[in-house]
């Protein structure tokens, strides 16, 4: 019984996290979902946001933030590139308000400052678990 206890306990604690795309299953984000930042800038650089798989709101699209408008809307297992000029720039994520669905009609807002200079690739994961939520964090190589 404490077996079947414990196996619950563990099921509920890790049932809505996500896991790591591996790199051969990454899928691009559709081109009807890239809203901004794609073409190519001389003196710019580039940000590289995924998502993980599993985990909660699996169904709906995440919204991608760039200076605080929607670059892109993101599924689970997909990446997309945004290519940016130099200076602060501000990622975040949020809910995607072109949906109409429950999926919309959540909060979800989370912001981070970030400096990119010329030529400089920066990566970023959205990740999802029972603690923090919905969240994205720098990829660490």
């Amino acid at each position: 019984m404490r077996l079947i206890g414990a196996a619950l306990v563990l099921s509920l604690v890790t049932g809505c996290s996500s896991w790591k795309v591996a790199p051969e299953d990454i899928r691009p984000v559709p081109a009807d979902r890239l809203l901004s930042h794609q073409q190519p800038l001389a003196t710019g650089g580039q940000i590289t946001v995924s998502r993980d798989l599993g985990g909660m709101g699996a169904g709906c699209y995440i919204a991608v933030l760039i200076d605080r408008k929607v670059a892109a809307r993101i599924g689970v297992g997909e990446e997309a590139q945004f290519q940016v000029p130099v200076g602060t720039r501000v990622l975040g994520i949020g809910i995607d308000k072109a949906d109409d669905t429950l999926c919309g009609k959540g909060r979800l807002n989370l912001e981070q400052a970030l400096s990119v200079e010329a030529g400089s690739q920066h990566a970023f994961r959205i990740r999802t678990d029972n603690i923090k939520g919905v969240y994205i964090t720098p990829v660490e190589e």
